[in-house]
């Protein structure tokens, strides 16, 4: 069986296409920590190859017969929830069946299996720790993934046990202990009855370091798509490169998702000898979207939390001041999820996160809109008209913005998303919608293409529409001033044959019927029409 991409579970690199893990991280800095008996924190968003590393470690470590190394997934445990008489022997559970299959170890597992009963939860896993590292013949090094999927009293007495045995290692506890989570110890939430929330840094301050993996690098994006090409024959269009950038900036899951997106799910491309295009790309692209698959819902899960909901509304809505009364933590949460970038400024992360998270949000909105029949918005010649379709929603938008907005968890971002719930239902019919926004921006960004030709669809003629939307915030002459130079500024640079700038204005004094309105404006030899809503 050839190589592919792999969209689920750890990468096995004699099934997959794959990046070495070891070079994804700072291997030599973190042989140094385990060297000096360090413990200490990696963590990276889901699916961006953490287990895959893990494992690629701990067979370098016990390659080189220095130390005992073991990986030990602990999530199981999170069915115990706060209960810590069930949750740590279940945590233990795991860890010795890990030792036992990855060193084969049985002299821990029959101790284990004759004394478990007789210690009680509280001293269990140190008492675990303790046989290990006695018994071992070497040193031992250990590490807890999906330490963060635990909670309450369980986490808490995992982290106090391992931080008692701390002073005994290396003889009599681990030499050093790695927890992986999607999120730093210092974002642990742990709950104790009658008790505030604690901090995991509070309950495991013999941390050392906290490191955190990070995406594949343009450079690996096209290596790992290249392996495609080298193993097949299958040529890819250069100009696929620059598009997988931007969309995924080297998520992992989206990148080997896409992969497998165009190379397998796209069945013509089954055939090696037929050469993959940018527009097959694109299709590729839009396939994923739509699928919901399990990464991309539980990124967008994510999104009903409150600590999310505070920094994705002011990403949404492009306001500064939105970010303003946002705690730096719950900023780093966000990050550490993956769903957002700070560097060079905090941004959602990628391109298809951009698509998927407004998509995602206004879902419901998009089933109950009415008049969707594509017969009353398309021309006999194929295009979309467009005064017709933004008249049908400021119509739309007088009768039901209240009532959606009022029950939305987004309000500062409202307007914007509820058209893009209208166009998204309207473009699904045939076209594509692109957005653009971010914090500072104050505006959204649409881009529609829209195929004239349906034989032809993405590869023969295109009708291009860029729509701006802005929030009201200030006299409305200048916000159309302003509104009228990012318009043909994002026309111009997307190549766009027809413009339109639409202003909220979301002030309850103003009526209806000052706020709908239309009017047609000229720039830089550009005719704009500008709406009111």
């Amino acid at each position: 069986m050839p190589r592919f991409f792999n969209n689920a579970g750890p990468t096995v690199p004699a099934d997959h296409y794959a990046i070495d893990p070891l070079s994804r991280i700072a291997w030599e800095d973190l042989q140094a920590l385990i060297e000096q008996k360090r413990y200490f924190v990696l963590h990276a968003p889901r699916q961006t190859g953490k287990t895959t590393t893990l494992l690629a470690m701990m067979e370098a470590i016990n390659v080189r017969g220095r130390y005992a190394c073991a990986y030990a997934n602990i999530e199981a445990a999170q069915a115990a929830r706060g209960n810590e008489e069930k949750g740590i022997p279940a945590v233990c559970d795991a860890l010795v069946n890990s030792i036992q299959l990855y060193l084969k170890d049985d002299h821990l597992s029959r101790w284990y299996d004759d004394r478990r009963k007789d210690i009680s939860p509280q001293n269990l896993l140190t008492q675990v720790l303790q046989h290990w590292a006695q018994h071992a013949g070497c040193p031992t090094v250990l590490f807890l993934d999906e330490v963060d999927a635990l909670v309450g009293d369980t986490l808490i007495s995992l982290l106090r046990q391992i931080r008692a045995g701390y002073p005994q290692r290396p003889d009599a506890f681990p030499q050093s202990i790695v927890l992986c989570g999607v999120r730093d110890v210092r974002d642990y939430r742990l709950h104790q009855e009658g008790a505030q929330v604690i901090t995991g840094g509070s309950a495991f301050n013999i941390k050392a370091e906290s490191l955190r993996m990070g995406n594949f690098t343009e450079a690996e994006c096209q290596t790992l798509w290249q392996q495609h090409t080298d193993e097949t024959g299958q040529p890819l269009d250069p100009a696929i490169f620059p598009e997988l950038w931007e969309d995924t900036h080297g998520q992992p899951w989206l990148v080997n998702a896409l992969g497998y997106e165009l190379t397998w799910r796209f069945k013509p491309a089954r055939d090696r000898a037929r050469p993959l295009f940018l527009e097959d790309y694109r299709a590729a692209r839009e396939a994923l979207i739509q699928s919901r698959a399990t990464h991309l819902d539980q990124l967008t899960d994510k999104l009903r939390e409150p600590r999310v909901q505070g920094v994705m509304r002011a990403l949404l809505s492009g306001q500064d001041e939105d970010l303003q009364g946002i705690s730096p933590d719950d900023q780093q949460y966000v990050e550490d999820l993956g769903l957002i970038e700070t560097r060079p400024q905090v941004r959602i992360s990628n391109r298809i996160y951009r698509e998927v998270i407004p998509r995602d949000l206004t879902w419901i909105m998009q089933t109950r809109i009415p008049n969707q029949e594509q017969e009353w918005y398309v021309t006999s010649k194929g295009h979309l008209d467009m005064p017709k379709l933004l008249r049908a929603f400021q119509q739309f938008f007088r009768e039901q913005a209240d009532a959606w907005l009022e029950r939305f968890d987004y309000k500062e971002a409202g307007p914007q998303l509820l058209m893009q719930a209208f166009l998204q239902r309207i473009v699904n019919g045939g076209g594509r919608i692109s957005r653009e926004y971010g914090l500072g921006r104050k505006r959204t960004d649409l881009f529609i293409e829209w195929p004239t030709d349906p034989a032809r669809g993405f590869h023969g003629p295109m009708q291009r529409i860029v729509i701006e939307l802005k929030l009201q915030r200030g006299a409305l002459e200048g916000v159309i001033s302003q509104g009228l130079v990012q318009t043909v500024a994002y026309a111009s640079q997307v190549g766009a044959d027809e413009a339109h700038l639409v202003i909220f204005n979301r002030d309850p004094e103003v009526t209806w019927e000052e706020r709908i309105w239309e009017t047609e404006r000229t720039m830089e030899g550009r005719c704009i029409r500008v709406w009111g809503a």
